[in-house]
């Protein structure tokens, strides 16, 4: 039968507008005063020691992937006075805090986890569980050295450029006020914390904590995949549905007596297909240069290149190869954007339409399966990967609370009130996320102050403003490791980081050789380059017409800081030989250097 689409599209609409609030990003709370035990880090316990009043030549702020990549580049490149700080107990960054059952990535391990060559590591699986990707964190961290130097359950409070002496000053909460350099972010997407901002969040007299500091203690079981066996007899309850949630369902739902899965907005959850490496497999493709040249053909897939295999073979490029061949379709003279747009409809049309299939010939229950198609276009929302979320739903202990967009009504003493129902649990799991489209100074937790006083809040009051994501004018020796402006290739997020951190391991040991004191983007440059970025307004992600969420700012139009959080017009595979091609070649163009 064919698909009626003006009907799909409507239905579209009609699930965005459910979602649609006033509030925005404000519907969420910071786990601040009564709520700040949510960040307690239940892993590692603080160790006092001095404060450090010395002198670096680069500090990195974040000892995740963007942390661990520029530090091991810049070790690599003959740099090795190197600090990083991390308000984690060890390195990992979001590996470190997320430690629920089932964490594990929803990229490919081999495209994911970065210096897999490096280190000599095989990743155990086609999507590695989070205690491996941890394990690989700590590696790196040993393997170059990193350690050494680095600051844990330290946060910075403020950095501050010291324009007579040309270095930083960086201030923390331990007291510390030591000077760099250099200095290099690399926060993360995904970093604070957030709850949903629901009348009666504070009066809860059960147990309750976020999914990112998982209570083993409560739960019982551990992150290697232990069973809970402390929730026999807990009724529970998780709000919220995304790519956690859909990790975590599984496990909660075989253990505990009742588990109610409170739902605003439904996941698309295609197949996962997971399965264990074979090493003979491995050791065949792991030769000189595998993990760059997987990289590439993953990018060239998703980003338009010209790949003629796919050597992944996962959902995120089963997207991007049904789009192709859509469009490979049209004749010469047909493509034109609209038709090139219509055909890329199709497709999405045609995926959702099969994963809606799926969830029928999964959940048993029909009014469940109902509730649980997703009904917006795939990239509307982070796509999800999974062999054992929706089969949870068959099992006794699960339900499905649907609030059918509304959200939680609110929460009391004993439960969770949905439409006037109220659903007692024991234990309540946040499973909601972390702060995305909030302010760069918000989500770091502290501000840079440049040149002439001049703060990093007020010059990007307006949106971000950099050279390749990486430089910002007025902030010299100051480099940011992100997606945005650059590559912003969000299905694998660690490729961005790889590049941002050999470019400006080449940028630092070019400084130090060339007895330079400063460098900074020129304002030129700087200029040259935001214009380019806002030639690109035709993105897949974050369009207002998508449910809400944070690939859209919670359907809120944010203007201009919006439009800037874009990437290189031509895609991520053009970027990256871009950037290759301008730190190879030794001019750094649009760079100043000063002695």
């Amino acid at each position: 039968m064919a698909l009626d689409k003006d009907a799909v599209r409507r239905k579209y609409a009609e699930e965005r507008a459910k979602r649609l609030r006033p509030d925005g990003n404000d519907q969420y709370l910071r786990p601040t005063g009564r709520l700040a035990h949510y960040l307690d880090d239940p892993h590692t316990p603080r160790a006092e020691r001095e404060p450090k009043t010395d002198h670096v030549t680069v500090a990195f702020v974040g000892g995740g992937f963007a942390g661990l990549l520029t530090g091991a580049r810049l070790k690599e490149a003959g740099i090795h006075d190197v600090r990083i700080v991390e308000k984690g107990g060890d390195f990992g960054g979001t590996w470190y805090w997320n430690r629920y059952p089932g964490a594990q990535c929803d990229t490919a391990s081999f495209v994911y986890m970065p210096l897999l060559e490096e280190t000599g590591h095989m990743p155990s699986e086609k999507y590695a569980h989070g205690p491996e990707i941890l394990e690989h964190c700590q590696r790196i961290g040993k393997q170059y050295g990193l350690y050494d130097n680095a600051l844990f359950h330290t946060e910075v409070q403020s950095l501050e450029w010291d324009d007579g002496r040309s270095r930083w000053i960086v201030r923390t909460d331990r007291g510390d006020a030591f000077t760099a350099q250099f200095v290099a972010m690399g926060i993360g997407p995904l970093h604070v914390p957030k709850l949903p901002g629901i009348p009666g969040i504070e009066t809860f007299g059960g147990h309750s904590f976020h999914t990112s500091r998982w209570d083993y203690a409560y739960t019982g079981g551990d992150p290697s995949g232990a069973p809970l066996d402390r929730l026999g007899d807990k009724r529970v309850g998780i709000i919220g549905t995304g790519a956690t949630a859909v990790q975590c369902v599984p496990h909660l739902a075989r253990v505990c007596e009742k588990l109610y899965v409170f739902q605003r907005t439904p996941s698309s959850v295609d197949v996962r297909d997971n399965r264990p490496t074979d090493p003979e497999w491995f050791a065949l493709i792991a030769t000189p240069g595998w993990q760059r040249r997987w990289l590439e053909n993953f990018t060239a897939n998703q980003a338009g290149g010209a790949a003629t295999e796919d050597l992944v073979m996962d959902g995120w490029t089963d997207i991007a190869s049904r789009v192709r061949e859509r469009i490979g379709a049209l004749a010469p003279e047909e493509r034109t954007l609209v038709r090139m747009l219509a055909a890329f409809e199709d497709s999405d049309f045609e995926k959702m339409e099969e994963i809606r299939a799926r969830v029928d010939a999964v959940v048993e229950d029909p009014e469940t399966a109902r509730r649980l198609k997703a009904w917006y276009r795939q990239l509307c929302k982070r796509p999800c990967f999974h062999d054992e979320y929706l089969q949870a739903y068959n099992l006794p202990a699960a339900h499905l609370v649907d609030t059918d967009g509304k959200g939680v009504e609110r929460i009391t003493e004993t439960g969770v009130v949905v439409a006037g129902v109220e659903y007692e649990v024991d234990c309540l799991i946040y499973a909601s996320g972390f702060e995305v489209g909030t302010d760069y100074t918000r989500r770091a937790g502290y501000d840079l102050t440049g040149r002439d006083g001049v703060t990093l809040s007020a010059d990007w009051a307006e949106g971000m403003r950099t050279l390749h994501g990486i430089h910002t004018r007025g902030f010299p020796n100051a480099f940011f490791v992100q997606p945005f402006q650059g590559a912003n290739l969000i299905s694998n997020i660690p490729h961005n980081l790889t590049e941002a951190g050999r470019t400006i391991a080449v940028i630092v040991k070019h400084a130090l050789a060339q007895g330079y004191r400063e460098v900074e983007v020129s304002e030129q440059a700087q200029r040259a380059w935001m214009d380019l970025l806002l030639t690109n307004r035709g993105g897949l992600l974050g369009s207002q017409e998508c449910t809400p969420g944070y690939y859209n700012n919670e359907g809120q139009d944010a203007g201009l800081r919006a439009w800037v959080n874009v990437g290189y017009p031509e895609g991520a595979m053009a970027y990256f030989a871009y950037i290759d091609g301008w730190r190879s070649s030794g001019d750094f163009d649009g760079l100043e250097f000063r002695r």
